[in-house]
């Protein structure tokens, strides 16, 4: 299949090459922008370089690709870097910091990962400014402190989602379906990276066809038992 995928310009890099070892094309879709806010994100780096935290967890590979190049190596070795699946944890070890991965894609399980290490602990987050209230409140109800910089704003890009040639469209997040100029759906096959995408979907009337486990490729192993 041709599958469009919803990504950030720019941050499409290997999908050609993973999307062809599953036997598939991938075409790039862009329903949002990414604006970076300079002096919020020069805080974190500040604050985090300070020595300010126990923990510092990146929520996205666009957080840990502007910020990492700017953290002290040998401060970083003082805090737990944690990273939200491959991609993420890759970028993040390729500047040289010893992060460790979640174990899910999901911000949820943050706190179950940490286990009781994390009371008293300061947690320091670099991230989209995306209400994650679920996230906020479990690291305050785990007895730790939540440190919330948001570095970068999403807003929708407002260009229609260009399907042409393609037979499925792949919505990476939450936002990326409920901000997309979306043509008539009929003729492509809708499909969620995981359950929290969804569940938007479905409220919004679109069922997705295959449901992945937050990640690419474990979305594309989906599809190929679906479609083997």
């Amino acid at each position: 299949m041709k599958i469009a995928v919803t990504r950030l310009a720019g941050k499409e890099k290997d999908d050609e090459e993973l999307f062809a070892s599953f036997g598939h094309t991938v075409k790039t879709v862009s329903p949002l922008v990414a604006e970076l806010k300079p002096n919020i994100m020069q805080q974190f780096v500040i604050d985090a370089n300070s020595g300010e935290f126990d923990a510092v967890f990146f929520t996205s590979a666009y957080a840990a690709e502007h910020v990492a190049p700017l953290l002290d190596r040998a401060v970083s070795r003082t805090y737990r870097v944690i990273g939200i699946g491959p991609k993420t944890t890759e970028t993040l070890r390729s500047y040289g910091l010893m992060a460790e991965m979640l174990s899910s894609y999901y911000s949820r399980d943050f706190v179950s990962y940490l286990g009781d290490w994390i009371s008293g602990k300061r947690i320091g987050i670099p991230r989209a400014d995306v209400p994650n209230k679920e996230l906020s409140d479990s690291i305050s109800d785990a007895g730790a402190l939540a440190y919330e910089y948001r570095i970068y704003s999403l807003r929708a890009s407002g260009v229609p989602l260009s399907l042409d040639g393609c037979d499925a469209v792949l919505f990476t997040s939450t936002k990326s379906f409920s901000d997309a100029v979306l043509p008539d759906m009929d003729g492509f096959l809708p499909m969620a990276i995981g359950e929290i995408t969804a569940n938007a979907m479905k409220i919004a009337g679109v069922v997705p066809e295959v449901t992945g486990d937050g990640s690419l490729r474990g979305t594309l192993e989906r599809i190929r038992e679906k479609y083997a």
